[in-house]
């Protein structure tokens, strides 16, 4: 069956990214799956739990996907997001050490504030997407995916440990805290119910350590990855479930899983790592340009950069746009084909969208096809009609 579908806009996403739906390699028993602080909190409130990207998480508890993905749209809800790595970079030399790694200009983010950035290889493919925080102690706080640890960990660990042997001052530390999102447009006016530091004076992709609900110690982040105004609490891991419960006190706070982020990060743009982009896409490829640091493309200095930076000015065969339908869903790995109906690129990801009442979608096609309006044809697996 062939749907007729229209693509939405060129994507970029400025907000933190799950991991791909891919079991991790664990260290102990293939089967086991990691528990995050939050286990048996989530089954205490319903939780439905699956395996994903090498832990036991909740895709959904008591109410459905759509009413989860609404709540959060309307008001606001808490996601437990601890099974991303949070690792901390210290010593004077973290900033040359980071800019070796990724696309971002580090040296200019000023104290507290973070940026979404990429870590490329030689050939220009992205490696990860992760956030990077210059806190104002000193240290860089960097969030990646749960799908990509062992590899981001090893990356970051193999050059330390080169940039020490030259005698420079680094160093990495891998933080055990849990980390829950507070996401909707109602989420900052319940947070701040429970902390003294004035929210406003948090905008959007900066950071401060703050005491909440009583708990010292937490970093407060303004990102998320739902397309709303939200915040990611990164915790000690003890206090994890009182965080969590105390939230929950406010009747505008509601759980949710695995399925509603998935269904609401689609609606707003943003990328899955895996899905979306991965190491044989570029940043220019996948609509990201934004995140290459003016300096650092004049530099060229970081991996890829004699790769990526000419696709700057020239032209990539294709690239990564939002597609939107009407009927049945679009799904991964569908094919799109234009109008006389010869293939011309993938869906990576899809959904239907609770909000638009419609179906989302993103996916690559060649460039000439990648304007706003264009109408475009996926394939779907039932028989041949529109």
């Amino acid at each position: 069956m062939q749907r007729v579908v229209s693509v939405v806009a060129h994507l970029g996403f400025r907000l933190q990214a799950l991991p791909p739906a891919l079991c991790r390699p664990l260290s102990c028993a293939q089967d086991v799956l990691r528990r995050t602080p939050l286990y048996d909190f989530h089954l205490a409130h319903g939780g439905k739990m699956v395996a994903f990207a090498g832990w036991s998480l909740p895709v959904q508890y008591r109410d459905s996907h759509t009413d989860s993905h609404l709540h959060t749209r309307q008001h606001c809800s808490l996601f437990d997001v601890s099974h991303m790595l949070q690792t901390k970079i210290f010593g004077s030399d973290r900033v040359k050490l980071m800019e070796s790694l990724v696309v971002g200009d580090i040296a200019e983010l000023r104290p507290n504030q973070g940026t979404l950035s990429l870590f490329t290889n030689e050939a220009g493919g992205i490696l990860d997407d992760l956030i990077v925080t210059n806190t104002s102690e000193g240290h860089l706080y960097v969030v990646s995916n749960a799908g990509c640890w062992e590899k981001d960990l090893a990356l970051m660990q193999d050059k330390v440990r080169e940039l020490q042997n030259q005698g420079r001052d680094v160093g990495l530390e891998v933080l055990d805290n849990a980390l829950l999102a507070l996401q909707g447009p109602t989420a900052a006016q319940v947070l701040q119910a429970s902390v003294a530091d004035d929210l406003k004076k948090l905008p959007f992709m900066t950071s401060a350590v703050m005491e909440v609900f009583g708990v010292s110690g937490c970093r407060v982040t303004r990102c998320g990855y739902t397309g709303e105004d939200g915040v990611e609490i990164s915790v000690p891991a003890a206090e994890a479930v009182h965080l969590a419960t105390a939230l929950l006190k406010n009747p505008e706070v509601k759980l949710a899983g695995l399925a509603a982020r998935d269904s609401l990060r689609l609606e707003a743009g943003l990328c899955l790592y895996g899905n979306d982009i991965d190491e044989h896409t570029t940043p220019v490829e996948g609509s990201l340009s934004w995140t290459l640091g003016k300096r650092r493309r004049a530099a060229m200095d970081f991996p890829g950069a004699k790769v990526i930076v000419p696709q700057l000015k020239g032209k990539v065969q294709r690239r990564r746009v939002g597609l939107m339908c009407e009927g049945a869903p679009m799904r991964a790995h569908s094919p799109i084909l234009n109008m006389e109906g010869t293939k011309i690129g993938t869906v990576t990801s899809g959904c239907p969208s609770p909000s638009l009442k419609k179906n989302v979608a993103m996916g690559y096609v060649p460039c000439e096809y990648s304007r706003p309006g264009t109408m475009l044809l996926v394939e779907l697996p039932s028989g041949p009609c529109f």
